[in-house]
């Protein structure tokens, strides 16, 4: 008689690569998407929720990321001091201009678990303004989307 189990990953079966993706026009949603999957590891076979089963993932061009309608200018990206009536607000086009990075890590972020679990994911994805990048020596496969 065959049985058949299933197979649960854990941190010591799980094998990660890493992945180079170009954000040049790019829509920054779709892309996000993309990216959330591949750090969480639901593109794989070996998938498993309650374990980090997911892969690297270097972002290069990151200020060539493209939003749909008008979000280029109304789009708004929120941030509280700690102190009283200090809500700091920043427009798209702005955040694009001063740190294009953080627009993919705050879009990534959102769609990741709130707990320590998404926290460790997170960690997984380095985003980078130009075409260089630093992680040669993992031999990045690069990835279309």
């Amino acid at each position: 008689m065959m049985t058949k189990t299933t197979m649960s990953a854990n941190k010591d079966t799980v094998t990660r690569d890493w992945y180079v993706i170009d954000a040049t026009d790019k829509v920054l949603g779709r892309l996000s998407t993309e990216i959330a999957d591949m750090l969480r590891g639901k593109n794989k076979p070996c998938y498993t929720p309650h374990c980090d089963t997911g892969d690297h993932v270097v972002v290069i061009n990151a200020e060539k990321v493209k939003v749909t309608g008008n979000k280029f200018k109304d789009k708004m990206y929120y941030k509280h001091t700690g102190y009283i009536g200090n809500l700091k607000s920043i427009n798209f086009e702005k955040l694009q201009n001063k740190k294009p990075e953080s627009i993919i890590e705050k879009a990534v972020k959102g769609m990741m678990p709130k707990n320590r679990l998404g926290n460790a994911m997170i960690k997984k994805l380095h985003v980078y303004r130009g075409s260089e990048h630093n992680h040669h020596a993992q031999k990045p496969i690069i990835k279309e989307i």
